[in-house]
């Protein structure tokens, strides 16, 4: 044995013996305590006509919710208490099968609230397992389809017995707050479901907002809302890339948007600024929960967003 080579294997079996530590503690960190650490944005979005007072939008999307998840039930209930004039919901709210009611209980007065929805992926169809790898990987065109339906029908009829629109390849409109605003939404764009065509068309001239929503923000559905002159567009789907690094950010959207406007505010086009024709407002958000199968986030905190329309 040559001089020093035991130290220099020792040196090395330490290092990977940190190594080993710290990846344990990050995984341990990001399934038991950032996944749980729920916490609330405040965007402001200026799309209100010239002397029209602000009102506050609540985001909600990718709850992903099982009965057992108590502490984000109550931490959805404690949302009512922010007294929301509108509420959006850009799907994926269901993981089993008997969600729908512990849902529904969660929203509570929310649900009072003028609100509009669509559904995702994870409303339609019950998770099953997956190579957790995978969600780091290019988009690979397979879709969950095989599995049982979740009662994704039961959830839609709840959802417009409390009087929220259901915007699925449809258009809407709504008055809140003396605004008037003309709402265009699409089936889940992930799954091919949305129908562009059948809300393709110049967006209501006479309503004060027009808004478009999808659950996943992909560019065929943006670059369709913005051309047609919705002013902004609401998303989520991406869980904001759920695995993030440091100072970086996503690493994937689980779409083809790009990495850097996985969630928050941000224009659509990315190189486009207000005013600009062919462009919108668009805010995607990081979402509320995860699959069951894979139960972690790092850097990427779940939220919900509550944004101060403003006078454009």
């Amino acid at each position: 044995m040559r001089p020093g080579q035991s130290t220099w294997t020792r040196a090395l079996g330490g290092t990977l013996g940190i190594g080993a530590l710290t990846g344990v503690a990050t995984v341990t960190y990001a399934a038991t305590i950032e996944i749980r650490d729920y916490t609330l944005r405040a965007v402001d979005l200026p799309v209100l006509p010239a002397g029209a007072e602000p009102l506050r939008v609540l985001h909600l999307s990718d709850l992903h919710l099982t009965p057992g998840q108590r502490k984000k039930q109550d931490w959805v209930r404690s949302l009512a208490d922010l007294a929301p004039d509108l509420v959006v919901n850009t799907g994926d709210n269901l993981a089993h099968m008997d969600s729908v009611p512990v849902l529904v209980d969660a929203l509570g007065g929310l649900l009072d609230v003028p609100g509009v929805f669509v559904l995702g992926s994870n409303d339609y169809f019950a998770p099953t397992t997956r190579n957790p790898v995978r969600y780091l990987l290019p988009d690979d065109g397979k879709r969950n389809t095989h599995t049982p339906q979740l009662p994704w029908r039961d959830l839609r009829d709840r959802f417009r017995q409390r009087g929220w629109l259901d915007l699925t390849n449809r258009r809407d409109t709504l008055k809140v707050g003396g605004v008037r605003f003309a709402f265009a939404g699409v089936d889940d764009p992930h799954l091919r479901y949305d129908d562009l065509a059948a809300v393709a068309g110049p967006a209501d001239e006479a309503a004060d907002v027009r808004v478009g929503v999808a659950h996943a923000p992909y560019l065929r559905v943006l670059d369709a809302f913005a051309r047609d002159g919705y002013e902004a567009i609401f998303a989520g789907h991406t869980h904001g890339g759920q695995l993030c690094l440091p100072w970086k950010g996503a690493i994937v959207t689980n779409c083809d948007l790009d990495t850097g406007r996985a969630k928050g505010l941000h224009r659509h086009p990315a190189d486009s600024a207000p005013g600009d024709p062919a462009s919108s407002w668009l805010h995607v958000s990081a979402g509320l929960g995860t699959s069951p199968y894979a139960p972690v986030r790092f850097w990427c905190r779940p939220e919900a967003t509550l944004l101060t329309l403003t006078a454009r």
